[in-house]
């Protein structure tokens, strides 16, 4: 008996805990479960927020400087940024199958030129934003270069600060590549802000491929034409009237401007239609609040997007939540003539007419100190810059839809 009553409780010990385990992890997998529903249904603003904080930090470029002009009436002016470059944010080549959906050529094409500039003025009292495209030829100053296309102040820069590192001995490829956007920004800041006469309060920079990989990540974007286009160049060929475009297709709609009327000024009209549609639809489709989309864009903005140190892109959202409600307009700056100018074609633009534009139309223009209108560029062909297209009365587009244009 001693020795059952020895024994018993040491066998009955050893199997009790087996079966205490077994239902203890039952209970934990349970309990896992519950929590883990509780995580998905609750934690979906909690995880949207983080998505928010992740774009919202995203921020790489010093070139806007903490000494840069700055609105002082509580509006903002953002300089968006549209490069030409085939290449990366480290200056090396993009993959084959990208550069075929491009449609753009090889990575040796397209410099380092500033194609897109547009100047977002969001107003302090919620008020309608206005984006004032600049046409990439305008004939104007450039610091260190004299008079220039606007388009390239920033690939000049690159090229003088990558020459003045090499001479000093630097030899890594990527750090040269950083140094000279840093300049090439620097410089089409500094371009843009001499030539409207506003302050440059924050920038984005994006370049072909992060185009394409945003207008992917929106789903592709509904455009509206007037007429048929169909153009070997940039692959455009599409019907007249509403169509939805996918990445590969809204890239050649935005770069088109062989077959146009207008040329280039028709293809700042489509890029202002593109941003116009595209804000449109991230409303209607909630773009802004959807956990998923917010991912995908996420991760297209860390490798394509490019914004000033402290500016992240969903404060800009926040700041200008009203620019997907349709309270934007979007219209081009004036041209008052062509000409030739060592060897291409420019647009001579009347600077002090631009300027009284643009300072009137963002409040930072009283009535009484209008200055005198006079032309700072006269034709480089000897012309008085009058009128062959002045573009003075251009259409405006608005963000409230889907606009149509040629």
């Amino acid at each position: 008996m001693s020795l059952h009553r020895a024994t018993g409780p040491r066998h009955r010990a050893h199997h009790r805990p087996a079966r205490q385990r077994r239902r203890s992890r039952r209970v934990r997998l349970l309990r896992t479960l519950f929590a883990l529903a509780a995580v998905l249904v609750l934690g979906g603003g909690a995880a949207a927020w983080y998505l928010y904080r992740e774009l919202d930090s995203i921020g790489s470029s010093a070139a806007l400087g903490d000494d840069a002009p700055k609105s002082t009436d509580g509006s903002t002016n953002i300089l968006l940024m549209g490069l030409d470059t085939r290449k990366d944010q480290n200056g090396d080549e993009l993959p084959k199958d990208v550069l075929k959906k491009l449609h753009a050529g090889s990575s040796e094409i397209g410099g380092y030129n500033a194609n897109t500039l547009i100047l977002l003025h969001v107003p302090a009292d919620g008020g309608k934003a206005k984006g004032f495209s600049i046409p990439r030829d305008d004939l104007v100053d450039i610091p260190g270069h004299g008079k220039d296309k606007i388009k390239k102040a920033y690939g000049l820069a690159k090229a003088d600060e990558e020459e003045r590192l090499l001479n000093s001995g630097v030899k890594d490829r990527h750090e040269l590549e950083q140094a000279g956007r840093e300049a090439g920004r620097r410089s089409q800041i500094e371009t843009v802000r001499t030539f409207l006469g506003v302050p440059v309060d924050h920038f984005a920079e994006v370049n072909l491929a992060g185009f394409y990989h945003l207008a992917d990540a929106l789903g592709g974007v509904e455009v509206c034409l007037n007429h048929a286009v169909k153009d070997r160049y940039s692959g455009a060929d599409f019907p007249a009237g509403k169509q939805k475009l996918n990445a590969q297709e809204a890239l050649a709609f935005v770069r088109q401007r062989h077959g146009l009327t207008r040329g280039d000024l028709d293809r700042t009209r489509r890029q202002q239609a593109f941003l116009a549609s595209a804000l449109h639809q991230a409303n209607s489709l909630g773009t802004l609040t959807n956990p998923g989309r917010l991912l995908d864009l996420k991760d297209v903005v860390k490798d394509n997007v490019v914004l000033d140190k402290g500016w992240g892109v969903f404060s800009f959202v926040e700041e200008a939540k009203n620019l997907t409600g349709g309270k934007v307009e979007f219209t081009t700056l004036p041209v008052e003539s062509f000409a030739k100018h060592n060897g291409e074609d420019v647009n001579i633009v009347d600077r002090d007419l631009v300027r009284r534009r643009v300072q009137e139309q963002t409040g930072q223009l009283k009535p009484e100190h209008k200055p005198t209108s006079g032309s700072s560029a006269s034709g480089a062909d000897g012309s008085d810059g009058a009128g062959k297209d002045s573009g003075h009365d251009d259409p405006k587009v608005s963000g409230g839809g889907v606009p149509c244009v040629d």
